[in-house]
């Protein structure tokens, strides 16, 4: 069915940003939580200590994106409802045994893996059934749903320092259980218009039916060539994106001691993203097709800059204004994420497109940090790790020009089949015709002869 751009759609879209803001939020937020963790669980004897701590955020983000895929079929198969309920349950339960454990070890699983992988399941289906309810206002609706991560990237940082030195780490976690019992019922509202393809297979029968293994996974998007370079660009930007979240804070206290609050750092971050978020979601929606991409194309171009400019920063003002840059474009990249899946591989097939593309962008948001926090512990410093961080972007930037150039000439291309069929027909229509005239004409003479 048509979208109905708006309705019970507003609803959907204020659980969707809640649905952003409690998992982004909690996973921004990841420096203060990391300093916190060093302090609980570190001893000055340790010579990988950085190194161990950093996997837990960053084994947590990047699950978040690794399970997208699966969360894909799941939302094909039982609809954006089911998932989004049952994810934000198992994510709350990884959240809630993460605030029991006495090592570093533990958390790998509890908050890396089980917290991880519901909040891929409770985040997915909300990108997917905005797209049930909006179609002409979707980059809107997008900027303004993943603004929701920016709502909480701004104000957690402060909540968690203030629990954290009030009540420590264990019940600070046990308050985000909050958010996400929250999530869990914000997931009811996800009322879907589209059928999911079990119920489609089950009405074709009669019965309900698991569809086939094709229809399940659904390769078919790797075809398209725009995708396929969009598909394997973005990862390819993102080895250093998710550094200066897990780091920023670690690093601010090597260079600038506790004189200084970090937690406005985060603060800048949060409030340009969710700016970044809302003009660019809006500018997104008059920018004609696949030329979207190059909205991205500048937020790579200017994150990878900012990222090397942090470790020339000796004042903390310089590093403010940096990460104001960094988060503006941050919320560009994030928010045009959805319309132009949509664009490259048209709204049947945009579940398994952005599960695809985001289970590719896991392995590199997740081996970042840890490689980050290894050249500390081995050179004791951050410069190397925020100057390395910017290349990736920068060469995945590069990659994604090609894009919009791609997807025109593969429009073409299937606007000449059809074109090139009419013609045939008309061809044979014509030579039918000239043979169906030359029998009649004997016919004709013998006629008059009589």
């Amino acid at each position: 069915p048509e979208p109905p751009e708006g309705g019970w759609g507003w609803v959907v879209m204020l659980a969707a940003m809640w649905c952003n803001g409690a998992v982004f939020g909690i996973q921004n937020s990841c420096g203060v939580l990391f300093v916190s963790m060093l302090r609980l669980f570190g001893s000055s004897e340790d010579k990988q200590l950085v190194f161990k701590t950093a996997w837990v955020s960053s084994l947590s983000m990047g699950m978040v994106f690794f399970c997208s895929p699966i969360v894909s079929i799941f939302t094909d198969l039982f609809g954006c409802r089911k998932v989004a309920v049952i994810g934000a349950a198992v994510g709350l339960v990884g959240l809630l045994s993460s605030s029991f454990v006495s090592t570093i070890e533990p958390l790998y699983f509890t908050y890396g893996i089980l917290f991880a992988c519901g909040c891929s399941f409770a985040y997915q289906p909300s990108l997917v059934i905005l797209g049930h309810y909006f179609k002409k206002r979707l980059g809107l609706v997008n900027g303004i749903v993943t603004a929701g991560s920016s709502l909480f990237t701004v104000s957690l940082p402060f909540l968690l320092r203030v629990l954290i030195d009030s009540v420590d780490l264990y019940n600070t976690l046990r308050v985000l259980c909050i958010l996400m019992f929250v999530l869990f019922l914000a997931g009811f509202t996800y009322k879907p218009l589209v059928p999911n393809t079990k119920d489609k297979e089950g009405g074709k029968k009669g019965k309900s039916k698991f569809p086939p293994a094709k229809k399940i996974c659904n390769f078919s998007v790797f075809k398209v060539l725009s995708y396929r370079i969009w598909a394997f660009g973005i990862p390819a930007a993102l080895f250093g994106y998710f550094v200066p979240y897990v780091h920023l804070m670690n690093h601010v206290k090597d260079r600038f001691g506790d004189s200084v609050p970090e937690e406005v750092l985060l603060l800048c971050l949060g409030i340009t993203s969710g700016v970044g978020r809302l003009v660019f979601g809006r500018v997104a929606d008059y920018i004609p097709g696949a030329k979207k991409i190059y909205l991205q194309v500048a937020s790579f171009f200017f994150i990878g800059l900012m990222s090397m400019m942090i470790p020339l920063c000796n004042v903390f003002g310089a590093l403010v204004a940096v990460c104001l840059f960094m988060g503006l474009f941050d919320g560009c990249f994030i928010c045009i994420m959805a319309p132009i899946a949509f664009e490259l591989v048209g709204a049947q097939d945009v579940s398994q497109a952005i599960g695809f593309l985001l289970g590719l962008m896991s392995v590199p948001m997740t081996v970042g940090p840890p490689i980050a926090g290894l050249l500390r512990d081995k050179l004791g410093t951050y410069d190397v790790a925020f100057y390395l961080a910017g290349v990736p972007p920068l060469i995945g930037g590069a990659i994604l020009c090609f894009i919009p150039w791609v997807h025109e000439r593969q429009k073409l291309k299937q606007r000449a089949k059809p074109v090139d069929g009419e013609t045939t027909e008309k061809m044979l229509g014509n030579e039918s015709t000239s043979v169906s005239d030359t029998a009649a004409k004997p016919v004709k003479e013998l006629d008059s002869g009589l």
